[in-house]
């Protein structure tokens, strides 16, 4: 099978010659470590033995951005305004070990989001799609790989907007100003509707996929009913052409503890979730026994126990990843990979993972 017929099959739970073998970055902090430890190239070769994926080149985000602008400066962090116009604090060295503090936010009022955001997601701003357009969707035609459109932190409704506003302003606001929010997330969805629509137009992606991040380690930042409430139109809607243009994988990237909102993902026609992560709660063997052929998943393979060592790291992998060969899950780890991880157990868990993987189980 190619990788693209693998791909689409494991998590449609079609017929597949073995699951596809799919696996997280680590952070550069790790890298730098496992550099120390005997890795003599910019990438473990471990992830040349994956499966491809193939990315859509297009610009979700804000055309133009905001000017990157220093506020201030010390010896170990950095304040400044990202091109979403986020005022963040981060670390000057080795920034992905911690997450950032966002110190203030752009959107506040509706004068915000007319004077200084809104105009910046124009579906019809040149620079979306790349200048190699036409070129990049007959090469595509032919693909062997799966042909992916996602976009961090951008295509999204709850998330990104909460970026945008932080959860402190976002809640109350969803009481206090209702038709600002069914605003805002109707330009949100017509402009996303507007770049997939076109995309649609001249090629149809093996996966569509949102990003959201709406949940913390023991619930989501937003409840099922307003979620679906606010943004649940905009997701059928946008959902409803994917299917209909023959999309065949609709997926969520989310953080956390998502187990309350898997019922509204699915209403609104999402039915692929990852990174289903361990330390909130998640457990791909009770998701699928939950909802059966209804969900696909990938990740759930705690990333503490490559820390721990070879026991820990048996334990995970033969607990999970005869699951993946029932379909609709690719085992990974349930997120990037942090530096307390050793390149030896890296390589340890990666040789582990492909045996089970090109190995079916005897049961």
């Amino acid at each position: 099978m190619t990788a693209r017929e693998r791909y689409v099959a494991c998590l449609t739970y079609g017929e597949f010659d073995r699951p596809f073998l799919l696996e997280w970055g680590p952070w550069q902090a790790t890298l730098n470590r496992w550099k120390e430890e005997g890795l003599e190239e910019d990438s473990p070769p471990e992830y040349a033995e994956c499966d491809p994926r193939i990315g859509v080149p297009v610009n979700f985000g804000p055309l133009p951005p905001h000017e990157r602008v220093t506020v201030c400066e010390d010896e170990e962090t950095i304040t400044y305004i990202d091109d979403r116009g986020i005022t963040r604090r981060e670390k000057k060295i080795g920034p992905e070990t911690s997450m950032p503090d966002f110190v203030d936010y752009p959107l506040k009022s509706r004068r915000d989001w007319e004077e200084n955001i809104a105009w910046r997601y124009d579906p019809d701003t040149p620079e979306r799609f790349p200048d190699n357009w036409k070129q990049f969707v007959e090469d595509a035609k032919n693909r062997e790989a799966p042909l992916l459109v996602s976009a961090y932190p951008h295509l999204g409704m709850f998330g990104p907007l909460r970026d945008l506003m932080g959860i402190e302003t976002i809640a109350p606001m969803l009481y206090d100003d209702p038709k600002l929010m069914r605003d805002i997330a109707r330009h949100w969805g017509d402009f996303h509707y507007r770049i997939l629509e076109r995309i649609l137009n001249d090629i149809v992606p093996d996966e569509v996929s949102y990003w959201e991040d709406m949940a913390f380690h023991s619930a989501s930042l937003i409840s099922p009913r307003m979620f679906l409430e606010f943004f649940g139109p905009e997701y059928k809607r946008l959902n409803e052409m994917l299917k209909e243009a023959g999309v065949p994988i609709i997926g969520v990237d989310s953080d956390g503890n998502v187990w309350q909102l898997l019922d509204a993902f699915l209403e609104c026609g999402i039915h692929y979730v990852w990174p289903m992560e361990v330390a909130a709660h998640m457990d791909v063997r009770e998701a699928k026994r939950r909802y059966g052929q209804r969900l696909s998943f990938h990740g759930n393979i705690d990333k503490r126990a490559l820390a721990a060592g070879p026991e820990a790291i048996d334990r995970e992998l033969e607990a999970k990843c005869p699951l993946a060969w029932e379909g609709g899950y690719i085992p990974t780890v349930d997120h990037s990979l942090p530096p307390d991880i050793s390149y030896s157990n890296f390589k340890y868990y990666m040789r582990r993972k492909k045996e089970l993987l090109t190995a079916r189980p005897s049961n």
